[in-house]
């Protein structure tokens, strides 16, 4: 069934529903990676939304969803997707960020509870299962399909993730904040030759300045990182809510500029690996 990569959701911090903004989209982090017969999602923002009706439409069984971290804009569309209330189908939820209590359930559930949501998580009519990781680990799903995780500087833990099937790889790492000039170790040991690099571009290098510690990183970090990895096609993500489409398409060329088979994530926009 191949390989291929599938953006729902490519903005950070607040989903922006604005006329402005719909060139690249308004949704909040969501990436569909569908490798053979399994059906991966990565985060859980708004952008699940839409990706859970297409799911059902699809008649889609079962999906792995995998956490980079339990922030609102990362999970908030969670309580929204349909196929965790419909029974028979069988959602597995992993996280690697969370280590000792509370656990990645109680992080997803807490949202859904009085006085924030009037239906809790409990009322799911799917089988959903948690699965506590250690960023660092490595595991499969099903036949061919290989998982490698990495942990990622981020107020209150992240964590990074490679898909690699039929000889291919994607990488998928948001949020995280480099350290100038101290490129990090554990991303590049991620997406060491990777075929399609998904980096936190949240920020340009003025705009980070004036937000160290806030966890996340720049367009020129990710290319710093792709060019020493031997990266084959980077991707940007994770746009700041304040970037509309001209800014960009500026940050768009800017990099390309610089790394010429990279560009800035659009929603719907699939890639296809193998």
């Amino acid at each position: 069934m191949g390989f291929s990569v599938t953006f729902w959701g490519v903005r950070g911090t607040v989903p922006c529903p604005l006329p402005s903004h719909m060139g690249f989209g308004g949704n909040t982090s969501c990436v569909e990676v569908q490798a053979g017969d399994q059906r991966i999602v990565i985060d859980a923002g708004t952008g699940i939304r839409m990706l859970g009706k297409r799911l059902l439409k699809e008649g889609a069984a079962e999906a792995t969803l995998l956490m980079s971290h339990t922030h609102l804009d990362h999970i908030c569309g969670f309580p929204f997707f349909a196929p965790a209330y419909t029974k028979g189908f069988h959602l597995r939820i992993v996280s690697g960020h969370l280590n000792g209590t509370p656990g990645i359930e109680a992080a997803m559930a807490r949202q859904m509870e009085r006085p924030l949501f009037p239906v809790p998580m409990r009322t799911m009519g799917s089988n959903i299962v948690f699965d506590e990781i250690t960023a660092g680990d490595q595991f499969a799903l099903g036949e061919g399909v290989q998982v490698r995780t990495a942990r990622l500087n981020h107020p209150d833990g992240a964590t990074g993730y490679r898909v690699e099937h039929l000889g291919k790889s994607f990488a998928y790492v948001t949020d995280t904040e480099h350290v100038p000039g101290h490129p990090d170790r554990n991303i590049l040991d991620l997406i060491d030759g990777a075929d399609l690099v998904l980096y936190d571009s949240t920020y340009t290098d003025e705009e980070w300045r004036n937000r160290i510690g806030w966890g996340h990183s720049t367009w020129t970090e990710g290319v710093r990182l792709a060019q020493a990895a031997g990266v084959k096609r980077l991707v940007l993500f994770h746009h700041d809510p304040d970037h509309d489409d001209a800014t960009m398409t500026a940050i768009e060329a800017a990099a390309q500029a610089v790394f010429p088979d990279c560009f800035a994530a659009r929603e719907g926009m699939t890639v296809t690996l193998a």
